[in-house]
Order: C-alpha cells, then structure tokens, then sequence
C-alpha cells in the first residue's frame, strides 16, 4: 500500500521536526551516557516508528519501500543510535516474520512489534561467521515438537531489550542450503544475553553477544520450511540494506549543512574560510556525492517497490552511500580543522559513527562481491 502525497508529506514532515527539536539536542548526552532516554523511545512508540515496515493489518505503518527510505533519510540527520532503537523492529529483526512468517506467528507478535511492546533482533553473525554468513554453526536439533538450540551469536543489536530473536540456525547440511530461521522469544530456557559491547560510535545502540544452550524452539516457531533460512535473510537484507543506505545519505546530508555553516562564519586571512577554492572543492565533492547515493538508493527502492529483484541495486546503494559518507564525514572534520576534533562540535562523533556504516548489514567489501557476482548474472 502506498500513502497518499499529503500523507507522506505530513509524517515526513512530522519526522523531520522531531529529529531537529527533540533528538539533536540529546546527542551529546546520548553519546556520553550510552543510553537513549526513555522518554524519548516512548515518544518514538506513540508515533509509530516502531512500525513503520509491518503491514497496516498489523497495526503497522505499512510503508513501502520508497517512503520507508524517505523516512529513513530524515532520522539520518541526527545521530545514527536514536534510529537504532526501533530500526531492527523495522528491518532486520521484523522482516522476516513478514515476508516468511505464517498467519498465525503474523497475529501473535506483528502487533506487538509494531507498537514496541516487543523489541525484536536479529542473530545471524556468529564468533566464525559474519561475513561468510552460510557458516553458521549454532545448531537447531529437532527433537519431536521442539528443537534444540545451541550456539553463540555475536554483535547482536538491541540483543539486551529484544524479547524476541529471529535466529539463524543450522539444521542439516554444511552451506546455505542447511540454515533454517527461528522466532526465539528471550524468555525461552537457555537464552543468554551478555554485557553491551564498548564501540568506537553509535553510543547508545547497543550490542551484545546472546547465547543458546540447548533452548527449546517449538517447531511451530520456525520462520519457513527447513532449509529457507539464508533465503530469507538475504531477502530480509535487500531490504535492510536499502534503509542503512538511506541513512547514509541522511547523515551526509546534515554533515554538509554543518560544513556550509562553519565555513561561511569561520574567519582565517580576513574573510570566511567558505571563500577559499579548496574549501569550496571539498563541499563541491560532498554535494555531488551525496545526491549521488540519494539518486541511487531511491531509484533502488522504486525498483523494489515495483516488484523487481533488486539484491544488486541494494548492495551497490549500500556500497556507495557508506562509502560515501564516510568521504563526507572525514572532509567535515578537515573543514572545521582544530574544532572537528573536539567533542563539543559533534563532527567527531559523526566521523566515529558512520563507520560502521561500512560494515554491518554486509562489510563493502562483500557488496562489491554481490555487485559484481549480480551484474555478471545479468550479462554486464
């Protein structure tokens, strides 16, 4: 379902002054506690930005791709953790369930999902398997009703608020074709969450390890048939792939509204630093490549939103755009010089946080593998 112009216009709109009158003021404060206030996730729930991907039927937003993006590009202009409260609940930790899920597991968590009663994850990326995500070796042994779960998981987002794990488990043979999918609520036996992880950014989104020791699954909770879970997760990553791109080209974009400002303030020589050649080239190549990656990554949701595969388009728009604001990123530290370097600019921390950009949901390095082994399918 797509929403109507004025619609979109007013939830874009109502996004965008949240993200400027409630969450940019906070993220010094985030980012030295470590922590989202809770007010403000309460305020993210009654707006419904929990649900933003699950259907209406499921009490969801319902959005398509294309609008989910344009949403997507405004919370990129305020610090990436206040989006990771709710992200996996609209990406990764969610999708699954909708795409492969069965009408009853929809009913029974969707709706909860959507409000953010539930906070959702999702573990696929293991000790020896995050790249070479057909590795898993957390296993799933069935045994009558139930499987057996057993394994470590790594770098799992919002692992310590999540009450439900889409989890990626092996159930037969070695490779893709042995991983199976799971709904594993947090409060099964067996569960184990560990400490958040000390990161480089994104203070106040939260990593942790989770371990499974012979949890009991029911069978009934399996997202799939046996054998679907890397399918599903690479169709859950198109998807995710696609938002984190978005959010690249929200960041860059706020980055080079910083700069513009800066430089046309900042004195050296006795006139505004705005009016040097250099200064000028490097706003010229932030601005350029910026609306690059927007072109891009909503050229790639319209393609998805028409039904076509877009598993190359999603990997390059998330290429390019991390890449891409990691670029933007380093010169807006160069251009604010000494003050870039000080915390209280906040270009630091951005320059800190949108690195990870270049890793998670898929390194650049295996999405220029997907680009390349996608454009050869196609003949070039």
């Amino acid at each position: 379902m797509t929403l109507d112009p004025e619609s979109l216009d007013l939830l874009l709109a109502t996004v965008r002054r949240f993200v400027a009158e409630r969450l940019r003021p906070l993220e010094g404060r985030v980012g030295e506690e470590d922590e989202v206030p809770p007010e403000i996730v309460e305020e993210m729930r009654e707006m419904g930005l929990f649900g933003l991907s699950i259907p209406l039927e499921h009490g969801g937003l319902g959005l398509n791709m294309g609008e989910e993006a344009r949403v997507a590009l405004e919370l990129g202009r305020t610090s990436p953790a206040f989006r990771s409260v709710f992200g996996t609940n609209v990406g990764i930790g969610s999708q699954g369930l909708v795409m492969a899920g069965s009408e009853v597991q929809k009913r029974e968590w969707l709706p909860r999902i959507a409000s953010g009663e539930v906070i959702t994850s999702f573990a696929l990326t293991e000790p020896e398997a995050g790249s070479d995500s057909a590795s898993v070796q957390t296993k799933a042994v069935r045994q009558g009703d139930v499987y057996r779960l057993t394994g470590t998981k790594r770098f799992i987002t919002n692992a310590d608020k999540a009450s439900l794990f889409t989890v990626m488990a092996r159930t037969g043979e070695p490779g893709a074709k042995g991983v199976s999918a799971f709904l594993v609520p947090a409060a099964l036996p067996g569960v184990g969450v560990g400490k958040p992880e000390r990161k480089m950014g994104q203070q106040g989104a939260h990593v942790c390890d989770v371990t499974f020791d012979d949890t009991p699954v029911p069978v009934a909770n399996r997202l799939g048939e046996e054998g679907e879970g890397f399918r599903i997760a690479m169709r859950v990553l198109d998807r995710g792939r696609l938002h984190i791109a978005a959010v690249c080209v929200g960041v860059a974009e706020r980055l080079i509204e910083d700069v513009v400002a800066y430089a046309g303030t900042r004195r050296q020589f006795g006139r505004p630093i705005a009016d040097f050649q250099l200064v000028q080239a490097m706003i010229a190549d932030s601005k350029t490549e910026a609306m690059a990656a927007r072109a891009l990554v909503l050229e790639a949701a319209e393609k998805k939103d028409a039904g076509a595969p877009i598993t190359l388009e999603a990997a390059a728009a998330k290429y390019f755009a991390s890449e891409m604001v990691g670029r933007v990123a380093d010169r807006a530290v160069q251009i604010f010089g000494g003050a870039g370097y000080i915390a209280d600019y906040g270009i630091e921390r951005l320059y800190r946080d949108v690195r990870l950009f270049r890793i998670y949901e898929g390194t650049s390095q295996v999405q220029q593998l997907v680009v390349a082994r996608e454009t050869m399918k196609r003949g070039g």
